[in-house]
């Protein structure tokens, strides 16, 4: 049953201007298999009441409230303010102000732990893509493969007086990194996220490869990090390119013949790049946000999902 308008929807409704966060969320309330995703986190979540207490808000609500915690790079303290703040944020998690009641940060936090608890954002992840493939949208024929570094807070101005101790350095270039890596295995048609892996930073690039192969590719196509004669001639077959850019040789010059077949891969293996300015630049997502592998391990794969959809979604909307 439809809610009655308040004053302040009645106002909204008459504005003539759409603001880019209302387009934004437009686009992805569209693309969300909202049905999907909620049918797989329903048998997690509290039946309404069923504790004593306050009733449990509505698994919908909760779900698109932290779907915004990952657009919008929101702790959860700050998601709360941003639900009294924005008209849009609370239209889109289907909030009336004065009539429902907003999820504070400690409900917010323990939806989040739920997930990560039953690890659902693996399962989100996976359904995601099954839902895009389902649409025609992955071809899953080549991948490419490629590793971000994500930096952690390297300050001891903490209650632990320390570092996180399960992420690590690594020098990439002249400079020092503090973090984790993140492991991706895209495919090469659509730009899509098929496999993700997460490793803290000093782990080297080319240990993770199987894990983010679906095993099905007649190509593959990475950077100068991931040689290695052993896997190129596994790989080989019939109808099968090894996209691997070319290295030199010890002391020596590369071939003129594999410069140029290194500029023929760089054109193809430069998608790899989108997923990560999703998440970094479209997504905020610039640090990590939690102490630990694992709760920065089970966000990734609600971002990375989310971020497939926003990649795609004319696709999916045309």
């Amino acid at each position: 049953m439809p809610k009655q308008l308040t004053f302040s929807s009645l106002a909204h409704a008459t504005r003539k201007k759409v603001t880019r966060r209302e387009k934004f969320l437009a686009e992805m309330e569209a693309v969300v298999p909202w049905g999907r995703l909620l049918t797989l986190i329903a048998p997690h979540y509290p039946k309404m009441g069923s504790k004593g207490g306050r009733p449990s808000l509505p698994l919908e609500v909760m779900l698109r409230v932290y779907c915004l915690q990952q657009w919008y790079a929101l702790s959860d303290p700050m998601a709360e303010e941003a639900l009294y703040d924005s008209d849009a944020m609370r239209r889109f998690a289907g909030i009336e102000l004065g009539d429902d009641r907003i999820p504070d940060e400690t409900t917010i936090l323990n939806f989040r732990h739920l997930l990560e608890q039953h690890a659902l954002t693996e399962a989100i992840f996976a359904e995601v893509n099954a839902h895009l493939a389902e649409r025609g949208v992955t071809l899953r024929s080549g991948t490419l493969v490629d590793a971000t570094i994500i930096d952690a807070p390297s300050s001891t101005k903490n209650k632990a007086g320390k570092r996180d101790p399960e992420m690590t350095s690594t020098k990439k270039g002249n400079d020092w990194y503090f973090g984790m890596k993140a492991h991706v295995g895209v495919d090469a048609d659509s730009g899509v996220v098929h496999s993700l892996e997460t490793s803290t930073a000093k782990l080297h690039d080319s240990q993770v490869w199987d894990e983010v192969l679906h095993g099905d590719e007649t190509s593959v196509w990475a950077d100068k990090a991931y040689v290695s004669a052993e896997r190129e001639d596994a790989f080989a077959g019939p109808d099968k390119f090894w996209g691997v850019m070319r290295k030199a040789p010890k002391g020596g010059e590369l071939h003129p013949v594999d410069a140029q077949i290194n500029r023929l891969i760089a054109k193809v293996r430069s998608r790899v790049e989108h997923p990560f300015r999703v998440l970094k630049r479209q997504f905020g997502y610039i640090k990590t946000r939690y102490r630990g592998l694992a709760k920065n391990r089970a966000q990734l794969f609600s971002l990375f999902a989310l971020g497939n959809l926003y990649l795609v979604r004319r696709r999916l909307m045309a």
